[in-house]
């Protein structure tokens, strides 16, 4: 069975028990928007649903993964004023997007064919297995920008690259390309740029071979294994992340990009 849906931010496509989910803004190097956050948590909560599919790739149109939030869109959008909460039982709703990958019971594969920066960086730890282009470069760049990272780089980057380098990438932004990416197990191995769907497919396909709810209860020993519960986790980030928003440094790190300068942070 073949099935594709075009002429969206998100695109979804079922071949032969895979399902492919790209994301396609090429032009903004698949940076996303509310429209592309909300079409891409469709489509992780549709694949677990579809009962022709037994494993996930994401992965973006060339020449990016995803390089994290629209800036314009959502960073540099008026909000609305908010403040810390006043009672610890006051919580934000993790991320929808990051919750739906979180959930996925199903088998996901992350092709990264570029950039992943960012949020990018954080769909990219929420699967399973990553493979990466030659082309491929990592960053938690989010303390550029004043704030803190999503549930992934809390929740998953420790787990999968220990908790001193998760450290040392959070609290720097640094960006790694595949190479450094694949030395410290961030992802489980580097391929040329033209090669990578063609090995992602060929890995999916062999783990679609399996009979599916064994894979369901795989993967979910891994989980339980290895990360446990993020819920209460990513409602701590985005409670942080919310308040942070409201910092003159977050400020200063969302112009100094648009303006394309060095930023000046000054801690308020």
């Amino acid at each position: 069975m073949s099935e594709t849906e075009t002429g969206a931010s998100v695109l979804y496509e079922v071949e032969r028990h895979i399902a492919t989910i790209t994301l396609n803004r090429p032009d903004r190097r698949n940076a996303l928007n509310f429209d592309a956050y909300d079409r891409l948590e469709r489509a992780l909560r549709r694949a677990v649903v579809d009962g022709d599919v037994r494993c996930v790739i994401v992965t973006g149109s060339d020449p990016a993964f995803c390089s994290g939030d629209d800036v314009r869109e959502i960073m540099a959008a008026p909000k609305p004023k908010e403040t810390a909460p006043k009672s610890p039982t006051v919580r934000h709703q993790p991320t929808p997007a990051a919750m739906a990958a979180l959930e996925c019971d199903k088998p996901l594969i992350a092709a990264i064919n570029g950039a992943a920066i960012g949020w990018g960086m954080e769909l990219a730890l929420y699967a399973d297995i990553r493979i990466a282009s030659d082309k491929a470069k990592f960053s938690e760049m989010f303390i550029k920008r004043g704030l803190v990272c999503d549930v992934g780089g809390f929740y998953r980057l420790p787990s999968i690259v220990g908790p001193a380098k998760a450290a040392e990438l959070l609290f720097t932004g640094d960006v790694i390309d595949a190479g450094e990416a694949q030395r410290i197990g961030l992802v489980s191995r580097t391929v040329p740029h033209a090669q990578l769907m063609d090995e992602a497919r060929a890995l999916a396909g062999r783990i679609a071979e399996n009979p599916p709810l064994a894979l369901r209860y795989m993967k979910e020993g891994i989980r339980k294994g290895t990360y446990g519960d993020p819920r209460e986790l990513g409602s701590w980030a985005i409670e942080t992340i919310r308040a942070l928003m409201q910092t003159e440094d977050h400020k200063e790190g969302v112009a100094s990009f648009l303006e394309k300068r060095p930023p000046v942070f000054k801690g308020h």
